[in-house]
């Protein structure tokens, strides 16, 4: 096993490599700079839409409303990235890969904006008269419209190639390392077996999953908001009992952000970091919390009912904000203003990281009641983002296969296979997720990058219309 996990390192710190990084990441740029920066300009806008009645009213054509799109979006986006993966990104990084994985959501926005615009224009419907989109079917349908029929094969190629990465990738984000987190905190905090966990997932699940879309639409719309507002509420009094740490916290984020050479100290204990590793980890982690470039968002709002593509644009975008700017951030400054990172190195080696480490930080300052609320958090957050990806393999799946026939048999593996996730080792599981979330990054940044121009025209004339504040 040891054997196998060393392999998928090496295969993880190649895909994660400055080639990636370059992708990642300058896709978003170069998309943020085409439409003029108005992801950044309409932010106000967008979340104010997200939150108004109209954001739940189905009307128009679809499955679910724009907000319950978002909510299945983000029930899938918001997970252990937000709770272990921005722990695991300090104690490898350091202080440092906080201020990359901003740097990155802020790009991440427009990228999040563009696949899930495209998603809904280039939409189609399945044999049961249900939405079908994504990426795969903006890349089979829209590379040919902007490019001509000579483009259909290439845009085919693309689309299978991420379909086949997405249901591949739902096995890792959407369920190893999330049945791997909940078992792992309620196993840290109170001893319970980690088969009793599985157990316990693996039954939930299959009850949710089975009803579909609608099943988890309904159950994201309803869990989201709370555990968000929950964890957020926590957090923040973490932060605020230690406010007195939190200028040197932002001071050594930076300094160990933009640091050539390997430095330590401060608030970062004794986690010894250079920007490349900051950067590496910041991003990496960043891009699996809140999937921006990654195309799987774009999956559920492909299914809203919302009338205008791009407005459903820019509600899906807000799930980047909620997910990295809100929640991550003070994931990262709990951790780092409570003392917890003095505990991630013990004679030179790591021994504590993920969930373990930001348990500790809430532990550190609200005692037990505090390691319970993460435990409880971590649960929350990782099961509604097993729903969630349980419904992105399955539209892959469904995309690859031309049918709905497969849905049942797929539903229940893929609830099995959130018992296994439970008892599967730490790195392994987060291994496996890394290497497919690039995988899937890949060609959706070149389908962005080759349509987004009919979009960026789209999305001025709209803001033109709308008279957005910016325009004022």
């Amino acid at each position: 096993m040891e054997a196998f996990n060393n392999f998928l390192v090496k295969i993880d710190d190649f895909v994660w490599g400055p080639f990636m990084l370059i992708i990642l990441v300058g896709t978003g740029i170069f998309l943020t700079v085409r439409c003029r920066f108005l992801s950044w300009r309409t932010l106000g806008y967008a979340i104010k839409s997200t939150l108004s009645k109209e954001a739940r009213e189905t009307e128009g054509e679809g499955d679910v409303s724009p907000f319950a799109a978002l909510c299945t979006a983000l029930a899938a986006t918001i997970g252990t990235g937000n709770i272990a993966g921005v722990a695991a990104a300090l104690a490898t990084g350091g202080p440092g890969a906080l201020v990359w994985m901003l740097i990155s959501a802020a790009f991440g926005l427009t990228s999040k904006f563009t696949e899930c615009a495209l998603a809904l224009r280039y939409r189609t419907t399945n044999d049961k008269g249900e939405m079908l989109g994504g990426p795969m079917v903006t890349m089979e349908r829209g590379i040919p419209e902007v490019y001509g029929e000579k483009a259909k094969g290439f845009g085919r190629f693309l689309a299978i190639c991420f379909a086949a990465f997405a249901v591949i990738a739902s096995f890792g984000i959407g369920n190893l390392t999330q049945g791997n987190s909940i078992a792992g905190a309620f196993n840290t905090v109170s001893g319970i077996s980690i088969y009793a966990v599985a157990a316990v997932v693996f039954v939930l699940t299959l009850v949710v999953v089975i009803g579909g879309i609608q099943s988890i639409a309904k159950v994201s719309s309803m869990v989201v908001p709370v555990m968000a507002i929950l964890y957020f509420v926590c957090g923040l009094i973490v932060i605020l009992v230690h406010i007195d740490r939190v200028p040197l916290a932002i001071v050594d984020m930076f300094r160990m952000a933009f640091s050539v050479e390997a430095v330590g100290g401060g608030i970062a204990g004794s986690v010894i970091a250079s920007m490349m590793q900051a950067m590496r980890f910041g991003v990496a982690r960043g891009c699996f919390s809140n999937e921006a470039g990654m195309g799987s968002a774009a999956i559920a709002a492909a299914a809203t009912t919302s009338k205008d593509y791009i407005k459903q644009g820019y509600i899906s975008m807000t799930g980047t904000f909620w997910d990295t700017f809100v929640v991550c951030t003070i994931t990262g400054l709990s951790v780092l203003t409570s003392g917890a990172m003095e505990k991630v190195v013990v004679d030179g080696k790591v021994v504590l990281k993920g969930a373990p480490l930001t348990i500790e930080a809430f532990r550190m300052t609200l005692g037990e009641a505090g390691a319970w609320i993460v435990c409880i958090s971590l649960a929350l957050f990782a099961f509604s983002t097993i729903l969630g990806w349980e419904y992105y393999g399955e539209k892959a799946l469904e995309y690859l296969t031309r049918s709905t026939q497969v849905t049942l048999a797929y539903r229940i593996l893929f609830s099995a296979v959130s018992f296994i996730g439970c008892i599967t080792a730490f790195d392994i599981a987060w291994n496996i997720s890394d290497i497919f979330n690039a995988l899937m990054i890949i060609p959706n940044a070149i389908c962005m990058i080759l349509i987004s121009g009919p979009l960026v025209k789209d999305m001025i004339e709209f803001d033109k219309k709308r008279k957005l504040p910016v325009h004022k």
